[in-house]
């Protein structure tokens, strides 16, 4: 009985590879990127006295640029485009530092800093989010998560019932290209995932009184083009998978590296590089930076330009790929069909040819 089971799952290479597989990278994740602790932040020194000030800080704020004529409305429009951590206005002492509150580690790490250096030297000003609660960062990343789960995980099962029915080879008939079947497949759920969100966004500025600061339009793309890549991810598993158990097992193991992977719960600047570029390979990490963007900061469109880029190129990648698979596993549907009308067809010929050999055969007679 016993080696009857390890044969056994000796053939389920997806269980075997979830019983390697996931203990693997959950000590890589908790390992190198389960890290709270940030070591610097990238700061930017302004004002009359911006030389002075920038000699005075200590190692954490890693300074890259001290310009004289930088003015608070510089501050704000930098850490808005999260071009800086920390901006620094000395014109008298103290100075003032800007924080950007919507990166909720650094900034922690960086007011705790700042208190240490001390009000005569400079004040703290935290902009996007001034008391720092967790919950104004953590709503926009938690709509990403449903998006995910809904795209990915409903996606795959609905579509992989879908198979176990019967309706593939109902489409193998229908003179229908694979790209519109997907896109027909996928519509209802892209306006359910839309109705989530909203639901969601709504009633995280409602209940735990998030601001939504930026623009909607903004928002509503980013998280279009982040659903078709989760729906085509959706669609992909469920070319490759026979079964729902199947399907919930590949999305499991695609669904676990972004909730730990992309900045919704352990910050990417505290993450070893290596597991850093992991995360930066995620959809979920990038409409995370959009949603806290437009949420928080009200961040223009164009100083978004590398997440919206990232997703897009994924969008079309992973959409692409899913069509192919979904192609391929189209072909042999409409080979066996049209195989089945062609011996239809011949037997009917048959039939007919064996019916006027008889009628001559009697007029012989």
């Amino acid at each position: 009985m016993v080696v009857k089971e390890f044969r056994e799952l000796r053939r389920d290479k997806r269980t075997l590879a979830m019983i390697v597989f996931m203990p693997l990278l959950l000590l890589v994740i908790f390992g190198y990127a389960a890290n709270f602790s940030i070591d610097t932040a990238k700061t930017e020194v302004g004002g009359g006295q911006a030389d002075q000030v920038a000699a005075m800080l200590p190692d954490y704020f890693d300074v890259t640029a001290v310009d004289a004529s930088l003015t608070a409305d510089d501050a704000h429009d930098l850490l808005s485009r999260r071009d800086a951590d920390v901006v620094i206005i000395a014109d008298a002492l103290p100075a003032t530092a800007y924080v950007d509150g919507s990166n909720l580690f650094a900034a922690q790490a960086t007011v705790s800093v700042l208190n240490r250096v001390g009000a005569d030297t400079v004040t703290t000003d935290v902009l996007f989010n001034p008391d720092l609660e967790t919950s104004w960062v953590m709503v926009p990343a938690i709509i990403g998560l449903i998006l995910t789960f809904i795209g990915t995980i409903v996606t795959s099962i609905g579509l992989v019932r879908e198979r176990q029915t019967g309706t593939l080879e109902q489409l193998a008939v229908m003179p229908i290209r694979a790209s519109t079947v997907i896109l027909g497949k996928i519509a209802p759920y892209f306006l359910l995932a839309a109705f989530d969100m909203t639901v969601v966004t709504v009633l995280g500025v409602w209940l735990f009184d998030v601001p939504f600061n930026g623009n909607v339009a903004v928002f509503a793309l980013g998280a279009a083009i982040f659903l078709f890549v989760v729906l085509g991810i959706g669609v992909f598993i469920s070319t490759v998978s026979q079964n729902a158990g199947q399907a919930i097992q590949a999305a499991f193991m695609l669904m676990l590296p972004q909730i730990l992977l992309s900045g919704v719960i352990f910050p990417l600047d505290a993450m070893a590089a290596g597991v850093r570029w992991i995360a930066y390979g995620l959809p979920l990490t990038y409409f995370t930076m959009i949603s806290q963007g437009v949420m928080l900061r009200d961040a223009p469109l164009d100083s978004l330009w590398l997440p919206f880029g990232a997703l897009t190129l994924m969008a079309l990648l992973i959409f692409s790929g899913a069509v192919l698979r979904f192609r391929r596993d189209l072909a042999p549907a409409r080979r066996h069909t049209a195989h089945g009308e062609h011996a239809a067809h011949s037997d009917q010929h048959s039939d007919q040819h064996s019916d006027q050999h008889g009628e001559h055969a009697a007029g012989a007679r």
